[in-house]
């Protein structure tokens, strides 16, 4: 244990996801030493995230504007959403280059055991973007009572693309059964199965098995 402001800089780091008390240590021993303006541009950035970072209102991914540049981007097809569950997920989206539409942040997935329920994501905008709201007392509380958004575009389909683990499946069932009364509207799931490069010995019996099911005809 070390005293004064060095343990204090150390424990504020071991409270930051994936690092250690042993990095934390590493992090806070390298910002002793290194040049004041650094520590300066590091304090500038972090009052930034604080007081700068604003989230799109009409998709809830994180912008600097009042609509991020994707919903802005008038070359984008506005007619398909990808619904995910963190801003990180559009990252992962985007270096693939094979999508063109726009995005829906959930801000998370359902987690009975976490509290976290409907009203915790941005589910009512995502109806409200699509055209209305269904009947749901689980939103009956959390939706706007005027538009977010002045553009409606027509939507004709919505990718459901949470992660492939329990509360992923789970929210993505869930958004499933409110959509499906949404006249003239797909709902698509991503596709999961065997990764390419891998061996069929090492595969998980549930990996497996949504490969087979989701089996495409040649």
């Amino acid at each position: 244990m070390f005293e004064g402001p060095l343990q204090d800089l150390i424990d504020e780091l071991s409270r930051l996801p994936g690092v250690g008390p042993k990095s934390a240590q590493r992090i806070a021993f390298h910002l002793l030493h290194v040049d004041p303006n650094d520590i300066t541009r590091l304090q500038e950035a972090l009052g930034g995230v604080r007081d700068g970072v604003q989230f799109c209102r009409i998709c809830c991914n994180i912008s600097r504007d009042e609509v991020c540049r994707i919903c802005a981007d008038s070359g984008r097809d506005a007619g398909m959403i990808c619904v995910v569950e963190e801003p990180k997920d559009i990252q992962v989206i985007e270096r693939t280059g094979e999508f063109s539409g726009r995005y829906h942040v959930l801000g998370g997935a359902l987690d009975p055991l976490a509290n976290v329920g409907p009203r915790e994501l941005n589910i009512s905008t995502l109806l409200q973007r699509i055209g209305g709201v269904l009947p749901d007392r689980e939103l009956a509380d959390s939706t706007p009572d005027n538009k977010l958004f002045d553009e409606t575009p027509v939507i004709r389909e919505v990718i459901l693309a949470t992660d492939p683990n329990t509360e992923g499946e789970a929210t993505a069932s869930y958004l499933s059964r409110l959509l499906k009364d949404f006249p003239d509207l797909i709902v698509s799931r991503l596709a999961s199965g065997m990764p390419l490069g891998g061996d069929l010995e090492f595969v998980d019996e549930l990996t497996l098995s949504r490969a087979l099911s989701g089996r495409l005809t040649l």
